[in-house]
């Protein structure tokens, strides 16, 4: 039955004053159609790069250097994959399928994060990745533990956590290898230097050139603009540098006393543009393996599907 112009006017007023009162906005509350649908692309791209992500570091685990470091990547790399289960079922309580996302990821008509589509090409970059893509992930997921839209927010909180530990064990192993020998201390800065410009990219472009941001805060899906999540990277970073004994790839680092934040240089957008239209170094690979991966896992969702169908009937129930 659609809702005469008063009865529409009268629910935008109720969810304007709930977001007005911090409230949390549910499943079954009223919501604008623009609304959900910001969420549903966002709570998406984010469960798509949770799964995407899973391929560069996965690369590397049976050529980790010793068992201790073949458990601790494995337990993270199957921690990604927690996530995006989480947040494809956040996004399903706002009335999409799970595979209908994923036929759009993997039609190219749903993104995902653009640093996964960057190489790892040493054992460092393991490292490189937990403590500065991770880093940044954390930056930009932290502020969505207060999301307007509950469910996305309460599995933000674990999938944050998860991440902490994610993001020490990156920093733990660039400090041995940095503390190491001399081959290992290069091996460490090379990939600091090849992940440090994309990891700069993930909190999206400038404020004045980002399409979604504004409007998002004034939901309070975000908190905080992308200009201010990346000044308190490069603030987090920078010290954490020198204890690590690396050199950020940036010449123009450097504390400002009178701004209270060290100074950063130009970002090649160009770059991150190209990249997000499908033309960096691995965009064909990764989206390539992730739909073998899931043309041969079919054959789990049918008998999941079977048994539930099965089971579902006995009880004289209708299978969901």
């Amino acid at each position: 039955m659609t809702a005469t112009i008063g009865e529409a006017a009268a629910e935008q007023d109720i969810f304007d004053g709930a977001i007005a009162a911090d409230e949390r906005i549910e499943p079954r509350d009223w919501m604008p159609d623009a609304y959900r649908a910001t969420l549903v692309r966002q709570i998406a791209q984010h469960a798509h790069s949770e799964i995407i992500g899973m391929q560069p570091e996965s690369n590397w685990i049976t050529r980790a250097p010793s068992l201790r470091r073949k458990a601790i990547l494995m337990a993270k790399v199957q921690d990604e994959a927690g996530h995006g289960l989480y947040l494809y079922s956040a996004a399903e309580t706002l009335g999409v399928r799970r595979d209908e996302l994923l036929d759009k990821l993997h039609a190219g008509r749903q993104k995902y994060s653009s640093i996964f589509n960057y190489p790892t090409l040493t054992w460092a970059d393991v490292g490189a990745i937990g403590w500065l893509v991770d880093g940044a992930a954390i930056m930009n997921q932290v502020p969505l533990c207060r999301c307007s839209y509950g469910p996305y927010a309460r599995a933000m909180v674990r999938i944050c956590k998860e991440e902490s530990f994610h993001q020490r064990q990156g920093y733990e192993l660039l400090l041995t290898l940095s503390r190491g020998t001399p081959e290992q201390h290069a091996m460490a800065q090379d990939a600091v230097n090849r992940w440090w410009w994309p990891s700069m990219m993930m909190f999206g472009p400038p404020d004045d050139e980002s399409t979604h941001s504004a409007q998002s805060m004034a939901w309070k899906i975000k908190r905080h603009s992308n200009d201010e999540l990346r000044q308190r990277f490069v603030d987090a970073s920078a010290p954490q540098a020198e204890i690590l004994g690396l050199t950020l790839p940036d010449p123009d680092i450097r504390w400002n006393e009178e701004r209270g934040h060290y100074d950063s240089g130009p970002i090649d957008w160009t770059e991150f543009w190209d990249v997000l239209a499908g033309n960096g170094p691995c965009n064909d690979q990764r989206l390539t393996q992730r739909r073998e991966a899931h043309e041969n896992g079919a054959w789990v969702r049918e008998a999941a599907a079977s048994y539930a169908a099965k089971h579902a009937a006995g009880r004289g129930e209708a299978a969901v």
